[in-house]
């Protein structure tokens, strides 16, 4: 199988030639038909998260069909088409998992980090871990779900019943989410990087109450934001602008350091909290909502050769939606 492989951080992903990769009996293979691109992907390639597997497979928003299983596999045959999101394995046993907390399981593994993802014609991966998919979705469009889609949900979930939503960035997760919101019949702020004109015309697009610079406030106090921007700067200025009691939500794996700011910011009873990876159970849930809504994807397409044209996209702001690699 062709595959686009992590060497070492701060290199470019090299084109190899690999053999098909060998499966468990609680795995199952995977034909890949697509798989889209996260900043988390940015992030490893860069070497913010560290002790990645080396070399590694990226990608962990994997749509694809089930080509062959193990002997223990349940609820899933060959032929089925599955989704394959960040969670890839967790023990079941520890006190996270054993307290319906399976997203920071103390040896959690996750798929194109510590487990081989998606950047191929072929993946294994664990059957519990792996989500069928509404046949209304094609592939392209289902990939960015898998990500973008099930976290932005967790951290969704995390803003309770507030009506107006400040979202700090306006990517593939936020893109996805604002349905939801507006589904929902919730106002939506959406904060883009000064000079975006583009992503601040995208957000209007699909409903956005107001948009502007991400160094602006918004023209009247949020119940709540979400923070998708790995920018730490960009907390106290969400803390600035949400409402007391209001609630500040740092969706990402990575951020860059937070500076100091005015305990004032934070009185009044303001939340400041993160969130974590994805459990099943937000799969299920998200990916049983999506089709009712119906959540539309926007996405650009790339062949797999070009994994990194795709990811210096994403890192330059050039992507409107969810960066999707096709692999034919």
């Amino acid at each position: 199988m062709r595959a686009m492989i992590l060497e070492s951080p701060r290199q470019p992903l090299q084109l190899v030639d690999l053999p098909v990769p060998n499966y468990s009996p609680e795995q199952v293979l995977i034909r890949v038909h697509a798989c889209a691109v996260c900043r988390t992907d940015l992030h490893i390639v860069d070497g913010e998260l560290t002790h990645p597997k080396l070399p590694l497979i990226l990608g962990h928003q994997i749509v694809g069909t089930i080509e062959a299983m193990g002997a223990k596999v349940e609820n899933l045959r060959v032929g089925q088409r599955v989704g394959v999101p960040w969670l890839g394995y967790t023990c079941n046993s520890c006190p996270y998992c054993l307290s319906r907390r399976e997203n920071i399981c103390d040896y959690a593994e996750f798929t194109g980090y510590n487990l081989d993802g998606g950047f191929a014609e072929y993946t294994v991966a664990d059957h519990r871990f792996c989500f069928p998919l509404d046949p209304s979705y094609p592939d392209l469009q289902a990939a960015p779900l898998l990500c973008g889609g099930l976290i932005g949900y967790r951290a969704y979930n995390m803003t309770g019943d507030a009506q107006k939503i400040g979202f700090y960035g306006f990517g593939s997760s936020a893109h996805i989410l604002i349905q939801l919101a507006r589904y929902q019949n919730r106002q939506v702020f959406a904060f883009t990087r000064p000079g975006d004109i583009a992503g601040r015309e995208f957000a209007r697009q699909l409903g956005a109450t107001w948009a502007g610079d991400s160094d602006m406030l918004p023209p009247e106090p949020l119940d709540a934001a979400i923070i998708f921007a790995p920018v730490g700067k960009l907390v106290p200025a969400a803390l600035r602008a949400v409402a007391k009691g209001g609630v500040v939500v740092c969706a990402g794996i990575h951020m860059s350091d937070i500076p100091s700011f005015p305990y004032s910011i934070l009185w009044e009873e303001r939340v400041l909290r993160s969130v974590a990876n994805l459990t099943r159970q937000d799969g299920e849930e998200f990916l049983a909502l999506a089709p009712q809504i119906p959540i539309h994807t926007e996405v650009n397409a790339f062949p797999l050769t070009q994994a990194n044209q795709a990811l210096e996209a994403l890192r330059n702001g050039k992507i409107e939606g969810s960066a999707v690699l096709v692999v034919e």
